[in-house]
């Protein structure tokens, strides 16, 4: 007897094949049940071992787990028994009721099912303690495979189990989520819509019912219809509120399932209802109408709605739309990219910088509808580390006529057409839009400056629309180096600086590293708008690599005049753009003073300065931005000697190449 119910026969999907394998072993999921079965061994997931590591990170289990497969549990193990079902899902001794509640609602679209649940494994046939599961993360689906080892207590499963004991599909599900998280632990507390976007690769949309429109039955309704996943909840205000039962049997805190709608004629009036789903399998609403509950009462007792739609079809439209989807991956990288919100107005601009261009208009509109969708990337996973979900949100300014990334001043004088709902820590920030055709820039943000995260971009749109990173070019502007003043025609400040240069050098009129560090550190020691630790003879070796046209490893008169012009800019800039006074200079006002010494950096090149060069605090001494502004010059003035003509590019050996990185 095949391990699927007959009566899911009809409905049976073919395994989509565009999921990315992500096992260690780099083998598919049939790859590696077909070693088993060729070897009649069962599957051990090294990848997810059957430990205490894959279940906890920050505690040990109270009672000893011992893991078992389904086979050892009960004497005829099934993985769907009679369809997959809401009744399946049955809350164990985690608090993961918002993945619960995406799961019920998952079962409600057979097709979206079919994904998450490829049905071509079982415990008949083909058995080999192998199962694998599809999740959508950050704009790709990826293949999970699991070995059915569970923990249990007591021969029953502690966490997700069905109403059957027979049936193990939604506890095996559970298994590659936290896998897909790093460990059970990691799945503990949540919003619904997370586990309904892994689910769908779709959008969500959030709903506070108390603001909600006129028309929010029809809303719901329509995206039931739609195949939408739902889910709803009641806001908490504080810790102690969490899990508390109301007088109506609901539970504050707690992620429900809508699943289901509908309209009734009582009394001569018609009602309109609506059927939530309690993951816990208990401690149901116990007002009017039972299990199901009136919408009036449903809109008084419950703070929030969060709708995950399949395809991000218009909710104020009844015809279907097919969107376009343009997708950006970036990084917040603390002192380069992550500047934080308006109100952190210095660092805020050096924030990535997406440019979306509207083109054409929605039908019968003068304005274009899209939707942005900001999402932090594996923060769940990373929780073991400490990391928590991050405050994100994102501003929509109008873009000027110039191109390029956006300074400091153009967000100072220019306030935003539009902006995420709220700064807020969950995993995604959405919303909706109607802007006239033009170019916008959209700035995502964490909401404090400083903090690291990968994100994810999403833009979708009516029409098509276009989207670019407004990352800066990588662009170098350097003057010719002087040619020298014959002596004679020398004006008397030459004369008097040809007579200090002397004093320095000593006959030979040549400065070599050591005299270069003596005198540099005697000058800079006396500059009181700098803070300054003695200059290394590394450093002033790294001068000379950059002066030194004759090779011999000194600095001539020449050379020095030019290098000493070269300082004193160099050294203007830096009080310039120290905006705080604080005689150091932090990473983000470097980005300026490079730019105004002639080097336009990409962000990733940025990104490598201030790993190199800035402190802990983000900061710059004097020494360290010399440093900086040197081995920029040095590596800029060979690449221009060095590249091929009219092209940005150079080809060099091994020797040329080691060679060259040696001397810079």
């Amino acid at each position: 007897m095949p391990y699927l119910h007959r009566s899911l026969r009809p409905q049976l999907h073919p395994v989509p094949s565009n999921a990315r394998t992500v096992h260690s072993s780099g083998q598919s999921f049939e790859q590696l049940r077909q070693g088993c079965l060729e070897s009649g061994t069962l599957f051990e997931d090294a990848d997810f071992p059957a430990s205490n590591s894959s279940l906890f990170y920050s505690e040990r289990p109270q009672v000893p787990f011992v893991w078992k497969r389904p086979g050892e549990i009960v004497e005829n193990p099934e993985f769907i028994l009679g369809g997959a079902t809401r009744t399946d899902i049955c809350q164990g001794e985690l608090g993961d009721c918002w993945l619960l509640a995406a799961i019920a609602s998952l079962t409600l679209n057979q097709k979206a099912l079919a994904r998450v649940l490829p049905q071509d494994q079982g415990f008949g046939s083909g058995y080999a303690g192998i199962f694998h599961f599809q999740f959508w993360q950050h704009s790709e689906w990826l293949d999970v495979v699991i070995d059915d080892r569970l923990p249990t207590f007591r021969d029953r499963l502690v966490f997700l189990h069905s109403a059957d004991h027979n049936e193990f599909w939604s506890a095996l599900l559970e298994k590659a989520y936290a896998k897909l998280n790093g460990s059970y632990e990691a799945l503990k507390g949540g919003s619904t819509i997370e586990a309904m976007e892994d689910f769908t690769g779709g959008v969500a949309e959030t709903f506070q019912i108390r603001e909600a429109p006129e028309d929010f039955y029809e809303i719901l309704e329509k995206a039931l219809k739609r195949g939408s996943l739902l889910g709803c909840s009641i806001d908490i205000l504080s810790a102690s509120e969490s899990e508390a039962r109301t007088p109506f049997g609901l539970i504050k805190g707690h992620a429900y399932t809508v699943t289901g709608l509908d309209q009734v004629n009582f009394q001569g009036q018609r009602i309109r209802l609506l059927r939530v789903r309690n993951p816990w399998g208990q401690v149901e609403w116990n007002g009017p109408w039972s299990d199901r509950m009136a919408f009036e009462d449903f809109k008084t007792h419950f703070d929030k709605v969060e709708i995950c739609n399949l395809t991000p079809d218009a909710l104020e439209d009844s015809a279907l739309h097919k969107w376009e989807v343009t997708v950006h991956q970036g990084r917040w990288v603390r002192g380069s990219t992550a500047g934080g919100c308006r109100n952190f107005l210095d660092t805020f601009w050096t924030n990535p910088q997406i440019k979306l261009s509207l083109t054409e208009r929605d039908e019968g509109q003068e304005s274009c509808t899209f939707l942005a969708a900001l999402m932090q990337k594996d923060r769940r996973k990373l929780k073991r580390f400490g990391a928590n979900m991050l405050t994100i949100g994102y501003a929509i300014y109008q873009c000027p006529d110039k191109d390029g990334h956006l300074s400091r001043d153009f967000f100072k004088y220019h306030a935003s057409l539009a902006r995420s709902k709220t700064f807020i820590n969950l995993r995604e920030v959405s919303g909706r839009f109607q802007l006239p055709p033009g170019d916008y820039i959209l700035v995502p943000s964490t909401f404090e400056p400083h903090q690291e995260a990968d994100f994810c971009l999403r833009i979708f749109s009516e029409k098509r629309a276009i989207t670019r990173d407004l990352d800066e070019d990588t662009d170098i502007d350097l003057p010719e180096l002087p040619k020298p003043t014959p002596q004679e025609e020398e004006t008397e400040e030459e004369q008097q600086f040809r007579a200090l240069f002397r004093r320095i050098a000593g006959e030979d009129m040549e400065v070599t590293a050591e005299e270069l560090e003596y005198t540099l550190n005697a000058v800079l020691q006396k500059k009181t708008a700098v803070k300054f630790k003695k200059l290394s003879l590394l450093s002033c070796r790294n001068i000379i690599s950059l002066m030194d046209t004759s090779g011999n490893g000194k600095l001539g008169f020449e050379e020095f005049r030019v290098f000493w012009d070269k300082l004193k800019h160099w050294m203007n800039l830096f009080v310039q753009f120290d905006v705080d006074k604080s005689g150091t200079m932090s990473s983000y006002e470097l980005r300026t003073a490079l730019k105004s010494a002639g080097f336009q950096l990409s962000g990733h090149l940025l990104q490598l300065i201030v790993l190199r060069y800035a402190d802990e605090n983000l900061q710059l001494d004097f020494d360290d931005y010399l440093n900086c502004l040197v081995r920029l010059e040095n590596a800029s003035r060979v690449f221009q000697s060095l590249r091929v003509t009219n092209r940005d590019s150079m080809h060099l050996n091994i020797n040329e190449f080691i060679g060259l990185t040696m001397n810079i």
